[in-house]
């Protein structure tokens, strides 16, 4: 029987392995999601017969967004929005604005979603498959805002996610996004 003094290993706090803690962003930083904001559905109306939306990207401490649409509740942004991905547990929060010059900007609601399983899919090796392998499915359920089926993707030696996100907390309103990985020199990598 191994006593805490006898160096059998069991002590807390005495682990010669533990690691040293990190200063560098880049020793916990896995990669960049490049996410492509495409378009708006059907979005809600704030101003008179119309809204002037974009969208704000959250993630931990990074907000983006993307440039205002003028007069569109259909928008088309193919907009590219890249995030900083540390921890790939945290949820990533998408919320579409309406543009107003002399008042606070409306909401027109929200959305959240979680990129596990894309991440998942980029530890797997793929290589050797045929463009545009399906690698793994993500069905709509009350715990994600998907308005229909994700797939995720494997074409071109790359992973790939196209998402359609039903907005939360307004009367109507879907926001469609393209998930693309980005791998950087230097970095912990998947």
């Amino acid at each position: 029987m191994d006593s805490p003094s006898s160096g059998g290993g069991g002590g807390f706090g005495s682990s010669p392995k533990e690691a040293p803690k990190s200063s560098s962003l880049m020793d916990s930083l896995l990669g960049l999601l490049r996410i492509r904001v495409k378009r708006g559905v059907n979005l809600a109306v704030r101003d008179v017969r119309s809204s002037d939306p974009y969208v704000v990207i959250k993630m931990a401490k990074q907000k983006l967004k993307t440039r205002v649409i003028k007069k569109d509740v259909n928008p088309q942004w193919n907009e590219d929005l890249t995030l900083s991905i540390s921890d790939p547990d945290l949820p990533i929060k998408l919320t579409v604005y309406d543009h107003d010059t002399f008042s606070k900007d409306d909401k027109m609601g929200d959305a959240e979603f979680y990129i596990k399983g894309f991440v998942e899919a980029m530890r797997m090796d793929l290589h050797g498959l045929p463009a545009g392998t399906v690698v793994t499915r993500e069905q709509p359920s009350r715990q994600n805002c998907l308005a229909e089926e994700s797939c995720i993707t494997w074409t071109d030696g790359k992973i790939s996610q196209d998402l359609c996100l039903r907005l939360r907390n307004v009367e109507c309103g879907e926001v469609e996004l393209s998930l693309h990985w980005i791998d950087l020199p230097g970095s912990k990598g998947l």
